[in-house]
């Protein structure tokens, strides 16, 4: 058998493993190893097995992960976010459909801190839906805006899934998270006009909130400076030059716990449960990120990348029209794959293609992030929506998916701006300092 159809047979085995919910990691690492002792032999495929999971736990690169995960937790567990979620209503709930407006604010602001698309969508799932109930909005409204809401947490920095990105094609990490900014900022903003237009078509789907006074904004905002501040701190410290992001996160972090422990709304016990959920995440991480290693020398050995890039190099069209097809591509994959399992699967071979084809690393790590919250929002997977459902158990799932549609129509909208656009998102990581 050639070393190129064991490439394929192991790429359909993993697929299978996946569609049949076997762990990303253990998949990975039981494809990869069978696949390396096939083409060589069982010593090479054992000693891949022996000698990878410690190099990639080890790099230094990757303590950049659990630094920013621990951030976002210590703040999680702290309470800032029901501060935030009143502050950013104080501001702008007096608008149309200003608490489901509020809510995707709220996210984008969590997102900052959080990196996270779960962490971000539970906790407003817990602090946004009760309110917008109380108020009797439309729950297909108020759902369909918490699952759109929390896609903004793997876009806006930072970014867990961008740090993924960046150290599996080794795209500077730093320069990936400042990427996500304006595109993030972006879909936020389309985000609160399709609601604002939605209410204003029919005003039914959300009450009108009376307006808050100036004392009662501005003393909102005296809870909430330390997601601005250590939003300033870390991402601002990586734009300026001050900062690596494996330093940012440190900073962060420390910071986070600070503050917390300051304003004393970090118990014991919130603190151990930070610091457990932040162990169980990185593990978890790192796990699929060393199965991704040695799937990754094993589709190296089985030539699959450099058959793929000459086979499209050789074809007579146009880069955009590749873009295309691997674009949709993605997106049916995100209809049945979890994200992380689709870049593991896929970067190894898409990423030198899109390189020769001419196109920017970073601009298309943002693109597909923009592709994967497509997936997250979409059945049959569509994780954020059934994150919701655990929390809206009086609201069917169906109401969630349809609710869902004008928020998927925007993301549609964003990705195709950034697509057309480029400068969108390489922007701000042109001016970055060293």
């Amino acid at each position: 058998m050639s070393v190129e159809m064991i490439g394929v047979i192991g790429v359909i085995v993993l697929l299978v493993l996946f569609l049949l919910k076997v762990p990303v990691s253990l998949s990975l690492l039981i494809v990869g190893t069978v696949g390396i002792a096939m083409i060589r032999d069982w010593n090479a495929g054992f000693v891949q097995l022996g000698n990878t999971p410690f190099n990639t736990a080890s790099s230094y690169s990757l303590s950049v992960i659990p630094l920013f995960i621990l951030m976002g937790m210590f703040l999680s567990y702290s309470g800032f976010g029901q501060d935030l979620y009143r502050a950013v209503d104080s501001w702008i709930g007096q608008v149309k459909g200003g608490l489901a407006i509020t809510t995707i604010g709220t996210s984008a602001l969590f997102s900052s801190i959080s990196g996270s698309v779960n962490a971000t969508t539970a906790t407003m799932a817990r602090i946004a839906l009760p309110e917008m109930n109380k108020y009797k909005y439309d729950p297909g409204l108020s759902t369909s805006c918490v699952a759109a809401g929390g896609t903004l947490g793997i876009l806006i920095p930072p970014s867990v899934i961008l740090i993924l990105y960046g150290v599996l094609t080794m795209e500077p990490v730093g320069k990936l998270l400042i990427a996500g900014i304006i595109p993030g900022i972006l879909q936020m903003v389309i985000f609160m006009a399709v609601i604002y237009l939605m209410v204003v078509k029919n005003p039914s789907l959300a009450p009108t909130s009376t307006r808050k006074s100036w004392s009662i904004r501005f003393k909102s905002l005296g809870k909430v400076w330390p997601f601005f501040l250590l939003f300033a701190l870390s991402i601002g410290g990586i734009y300026l030059g001050f900062f690596t992001p494996t330093e940012a996160g440190g900073v962060g972090a420390f910071g986070a716990f600070i503050i917390s422990a300051a304003t004393r709304r970090l118990s014991w016990e919130d603190f151990k449960k930070a610091l457990s959920e932040t162990t169980r995440l990185t593990a978890m991480i790192f796990l699929i990120l060393m199965g991704a290693d040695i799937f990754s020398k094993f589709l190296a050995m089985s030539r699959i990348p450099v058959i793929v890039t000459e086979f499209v190099g050789n074809l007579n069209m146009s880069p955009y029209m590749i873009l295309a097809f691997i674009l949709l591509a993605y997106f049916i994959l995100g209809l049945f794959l979890e994200g992380i399992a689709i870049y593991v699967l896929t970067l190894p071979v898409v990423y030198p293609l899109i390189i020769q084809l001419g196109f920017d690393g970073i601009w298309f790590g943002v693109i597909m992030v923009m592709v994967m919250n497509i997936g997250l929002v979409t059945p049959p997977l569509g994780i954020s929506v059934y994150v919701i459902s655990g929390v809206a158990k009086d609201v069917p799932i169906e109401k969630i998916f349809r609710g869902v549609v004008p928020m998927l129509c925007a993301m549609i909208l964003c990705l195709l701006l950034i697509a057309v656009f480029p400068q969108i998102v390489t922007f701000l990581p042109n001016l970055m300092k060293g």
